[in-house]
C-alpha cells in the first residue's frame, strides 16, 4: 500500500529526520499500541533486521512492548540450544 502526504517545502527537511520515515514509524507504533500489529509485523513494516530495533522504535514512540508467552518460550528454546552447544 502506498500513502502520499503533502508537506510544505519549508518543512520537508526538518532537523529531526525524514518526514516519511517519521510518519511510518508513528503509524507502526500506533498500530502496535492498538493491537493491530504484532512486534514482528512492526519489524517487517519498518524493514528492521531484528526485534531489538523494532523495540527501540516502539519505545521511542512511548509504546513499551510486552512479553508474551511465545516470547518466553522462544527465549527458553534459544537458551537451551545455546546450552546444548557448550562443551
Amino acid at each position: 500500500m502506498e500513502i502520499t502526504l503533502e508537506i510544505p517545502d519549508e518543512l520537508s527537511s526538518p532537523p529531526f529526520g525524514d518526514p516519511s520515515r517519521i510518519a511510518l514509524e508513528a503509524l507502526a507504533a500506533k498500530a502496535y499500541e492498538e493491537g493491530v500489529l504484532s512486534e514482528e509485523q512492526v519489524r517487517r513494516m519498518l524493514g528492521l533486521p531484528s526485534c531489538w530495533e523494532a523495540r527501540e522504535v516502539l519505545s521511542k514512540h512511548g509504546v513499551w512492548p510486552g512479553t508474551t508467552m511465545d516470547d518466553v518460550l522462544s527465549d527458553l528454546e534459544m537458551l537451551e540450544s545455546l546450552r546444548a552447544e557448550q562443551p
